[in-house]
């Protein structure tokens, strides 16, 4: 048997549960050179905290997190509370000596981002691993479009189209949530799911955004409160709270390589459910991905004769395609929860071999450097604004 990383989750709810199963399933599909052991789940409320860790597997709980990484039965911290407590749990964890995978995005500031990566930078001194978790990187259709981009299958990259819609707040009726308060999850559309379209952007073209121009917009400005805290569900209560983040952000961008980037995140895109979409056009060829159908990747090869052009549907599932050597056969498709398996893997082989997960707090602070720019382009009139 391998050694064990014991791991302790600090939060739990949607993002609780996605990490949960990766931490359960991926030693069963990898042979990983580390056991991870979900050994504890933090959270504030006992009861709910209790009833998570026996759904998801956890041995223990607790509700105090400082407590938690102090302990020396602790490997591993995964934080998946809200933005706002990002820095502090994260910092503290490195400073206790324990690898930490945090969810995106990083933190709701740059200043607060920064903080966190010089963390991570001194505890990697030490031999500390530390992963933010933008898991669309790791859906495998996604990781090949990165491959074939590298292996300059399209060429050099002209012009990126990246998108992320949905529509769960379409409904000015739909109630209040700690996503709509700009103090806890640092802004909206843009954060939440504009966050994974810079970084997929960045991941696939092996580029980095340079400057913006950008608007941001709130579309429902009050929504009605809910008498049990910040979930979606509840008795309504008396009153309405005021929406204090973006519900739409559409921006365009220069990346470093010179290619223009247009980009899009919001929660009003009626009948789209988790629409992230990716678009790379090349001089020699071009590469679409959809969340939405994510076990495909199309790719038009502009090099062939123009009887023969078009884009080709590749399903990737393949045991040759990225992650799929531990799943089924070809054919049986990939969902949505695998990404968090295949962020166990790569964090659990990085931590064993000493060097450095990707994405890095690094990588995530870049992305949030995007999102500040935005922000103040938008507060500019959409005047250009460099990252």
């Amino acid at each position: 048997m391998s050694a064990q990383l014991r791991v302790a989750m600090i939060g739990h709810g949607f993002m609780g549960a996605a990490h949960s199963v990766g931490w359960r399933q991926a030693p069963a599909a990898f042979d990983l050179p580390l056991t991870p052991v979900m050994s504890v789940i933090v959270g504030r409320d006992a009861d709910k905290t209790s009833a998570a860790a026996d759904r998801w597997g956890w041995a223990q709980h607790a509700a105090d997190w400082r407590e938690v990484i102090e302990r020396d039965d602790v490997d591993v911290v995964d934080i998946v509370t809200p933005g706002d407590t990002h820095a502090e749990i994260a910092i503290a964890a490195l400073a206790a000596g324990k690898h930490v995978l945090c969810e995106k995005p990083l933190a709701n500031s740059v200043a607060e981002a920064q903080s966190m990566a010089e963390a991570a930078r001194d505890a990697a001194g030490r031999g500390i691993r530390a992963m933010v978790g933008f898991t669309y990187r790791r859906v495998p259709a996604a990781t090949l479009m990165r491959d074939m981009i590298e292996a300059g299958r399209i060429g050099a990259v002209r012009q990126v189209r990246a998108s992320y819609r949905q529509d769960w707040l379409a409904d000015a009726e739909a109630p209040m949530t700690w996503r709509l308060d700009k103090d806890r999850a640092g802004s909206g559309a843009l954060g939440d799911i504009g966050a994974h379209a810079i970084d997929l952007t960045q991941f696939v073209t092996g580029t980095s955004v340079t400057e913006v121009s950008g608007i941001l917009e709130t579309l429902v400005r009050e929504r009605p409160l809910l008498a049990e805290g910040s979930g979606l569900s509840g008795t309504a209560a008396e009153g309405r709270g005021e929406v204090t983040v973006d519900d739409v952000a559409m921006f365009t961008g220069r990346l470093s390589s010179g290619a223009l980037a247009s980009f899009e995140a919001t929660r009003f895109a009626t009948g789209r459910k988790n629409a992230l979409e990716i678009e790379i056009s090349g001089d020699r060829g071009a590469l679409r991905w959809n969340l939405e159908d994510m076990n495909v990747l199309e790719f038009h090869d502009a090099t062939r004769p123009s009887v023969e052009q078009g884009f080709t549907r590749i399903l990737v599932t393949e045991p040759d395609h990225p992650y799929l050597s531990g799943w089924w056969p070809a054919g049986h498709m990939l969902g949505y929860e695998h990404g968090f398996s295949h962020q166990v893997k790569d964090l659990v082989e990085a931590i064993s071999t000493g060097v450095d997960p990707h994405p890095t707090f690094a990588d995530g602070l870049s992305v949030q450097r995007v999102l500040d720019a935005v922000e103040r382009s938008s507060a500019a009139s959409s005047a250009w604004t460099a990252v």
